[in-house]
């Protein structure tokens, strides 16, 4: 005869032992912590992210962001040559073991150059993106959460300023504060140029973060979150914002690309950055007469401009891709 308690350990199935089917329990009772965690769904950003890392695209064009990223924060890691100062004795020398892109009019290093003026083009990019997306996007959300009158006045108000051709606008501004006649510091003319780039671009997205308010302000949760008594700011913050924001950050990190051409054009046009400011815009604008003679001086801040523009451009069409259940 057998023990009792032996035959009650060997009748009585282990509490993590999965059942069969159909007796209501979980079947995943007697996996680790960290399978479960691995079951739990990924949201929006998550299934993003997952789709990211499997482009090659994105680590190309994240490889060069970061590169031009490192490059404008720690310069001196990449030259230790004088971007500002050169010898006329060395005017438009070719490209040579001891300078790798040559020199310019003036004697400077281009190299160098090159590498400084990676700084002044992307922060202006930066600043420009960030200071469009929230004044764009506070407009906006404020329009398409509101409705009514206040979403009429702000979209004619929208519509004045995307009336307004772009580099003609940029012009008047610039020529207004930073004109001939003014001596005014590097970081003021930067400031103009980010505050002419953001008077101009908002209404993009303050017409994207519309929409997208619109489409979400009637959803379920919304309503529910309405019914409990939430107010307007949380509701905003908790619940519009964070499901209206997909569409910003994909046109935001091709504008970062844009601005980046954008302001080399106004620096070309002799409008924006002058020197002693070091950017790609204003190399481009100084060797355009010596085209023919030193093209050197034109290839390599216009390659590394490109190269910039492209990467910005590239991650974002990625990311869209990304965020788009349609395109996956």
């Amino acid at each position: 005869m057998s023990d009792p308690s032996t035959a009650s350990i060997v009748s009585t199935p282990p509490a993590t032992m999965p059942t069969e089917a159909g007796s209501g329990a979980p079947t995943n009772a007697g996996l680790p912590d960290s399978a479960k965690k691995r079951e739990k769904p990924r949201g929006l950003l998550g299934d993003a992210w997952r789709d990211l890392r499997r482009k090659p695209l994105f680590w190309i064009s994240a490889s060069f962001i970061l590169l031009f990223v490192v490059m404008a924060a720690f310069p001196s890691l990449f030259t230790s040559g004088d971007a500002v100062n050169g010898a006329l004795s060395r005017s438009r020398a070719e490209p040579s073991a001891d300078a790798w892109f040559g020199y310019d009019v003036q004697g400077r290093d281009v190299y160098s150059r090159v590498i400084y003026g990676a700084r002044a083009s992307i922060v202006v990019a930066l600043l420009s993106t960030i200071g469009t997306l929230l004044f764009g996007g506070a407009m906006g959300i404020v329009a398409g959460y509101r409705g009514g009158w206040v979403d009429a006045v702000l979209s004619r108000i929208a519509d004045i300023f995307f009336g307004l051709p772009f580099v003609l606008g940029s012009i008047v501004i610039l020529t207004t504060f930073n004109g001939s006649g003014t001596d005014n510091g590097e970081w003021t003319i930067m400031g103009l140029v980010i505050l002419s780039l953001t008077v101009l671009s908002w209404p993009v997205v303050m017409r994207l973060m519309r929409s997208s308010v619109l489409a979400t302000k009637e959803a379920d949760y919304i309503v529910a979150a309405r019914a409990l008594g939430a107010g307007t700011g949380r509701i905003i913050l908790k619940h519009l914002l964070p499901n209206c924001l997909a569409p910003l950050l994909v046109y935001g990190t091709i504008m970062v690309g844009s601005f980046i051409g954008a302001e080399a054009t106004l620096s070309f046009l002799g409008i924006g950055l002058k020197s002693p400011v070091v950017s790609w815009g204003i190399m481009i604008s100084e060797a355009q007469n010596y085209i023919r003679v030193s093209p050197f001086l034109l290839f390599f801040p216009s390659a590394f401009l490109v190269i910039a523009v492209l990467s910005f451009v590239m991650l974002g069409e990625a990311v869209r891709e990304a965020l788009d259940p349609k395109l996956r």
